[in-house]
């Protein structure tokens, strides 16, 4: 057997010699009932090897989206939390709604120079008759309506209302120079204006008109009287009332 023969691997009749490039007197005869299984279990392992390289050659084939919740054989945490990053969540509706009616700009004269603070009213309600004015001041904005949200709350009232979300009967009130009269009109929506209007869609009342019987232009009085108003309302109509009152006296 030549040099030739050993480097290209070339079986002989008794003998595998192996392209390692070893003595020839070294290399032992092997028959050729020993030589099938060797080559049989050879061709398994490639055959395996070629599966796994078909099936784990990465993600998208084996079916692993690991990556932001998906819904893989591997899951990450935005999975786990029940969606991934793209998802909307939902955000919680706060209990009451609040609407700025007038924002002052207060000066202040001191020895150092002039000071400045601002002065906001704001109105908070949960559209389901109960409602509140509250007024707050600071030297910046956002903590000045932060406090009158906070008073506003402190100051709830509980307005009576029909089925219908609508006062029983018409009512008067004054505070300060602001006079103001609410009655109910049946089809008509929310008939008012200035601070008023605030006041009584925040409350969720429905169907009702407010009209300013004086000239005072000052937000934060007009809204704290359309209050005083509201609080006047009894949960029975005035109709009701005077027609009990006039029985009695008949019968009396």
């Amino acid at each position: 057997m030549t040099a030739k023969d050993i480097k290209t691997n070339i079986e002989t009749e008794d003998v595998i010699v192996p392209s390692t490039g070893i003595d020839v007197a070294v290399v032992i005869p092997v028959s050729d009932t020993a030589v099938e299984p060797a080559i049989e279990v050879a061709e398994a392992k490639d055959l395996s090897a070629s599966v796994a390289n078909k099936i784990t050659p990465g993600r998208k084939i084996r079916g692993d989206s690991a990556r932001r919740g998906g819904s893989g054989g591997r899951q990450s945490r935005g999975g786990q939390r029940g969606g991934g990053r793209n998802e909307p969540r939902e955000r919680v509706k706060p209990e009451f709604d609040s609407k700025i009616i007038d924002i002052r700009r207060v000066t202040r004269v001191t020895s150092g120079g002039r000071r400045m603070n601002f002065s906001v009213a704001v109105v908070a309600g949960d559209h389901k008759g109960r409602v509140g004015v509250g007024l707050g001041k600071s030297i910046d904005t956002a903590s000045a309506v932060e406090k009158a949200t906070r008073e506003a709350k402190k100051n709830l009232i509980k307005v009576p209302l029909s089925v219908q979300m609508t006062i029983p009967h018409a009512v008067e009130a004054k505070y300060a120079s602001a006079r103001i009269m609410i009655f109910p009109a049946r089809g008509r929506g929310v008939v008012a204006g200035s601070s008023a209007r605030a006041v009584i869609e925040l409350a969720g009342i429905k169907d009702v008109c407010a009209k300013f019987l004086s000239g005072s232009k000052n937000r934060l009085n007009n809204a704290k009287v359309a209050i005083e108003a509201l609080k006047k309302l009894s949960k029975v109509s005035r109709a009701i009332i005077t027609n009990k009152q006039t029985s009695k006296d008949t019968s009396q």
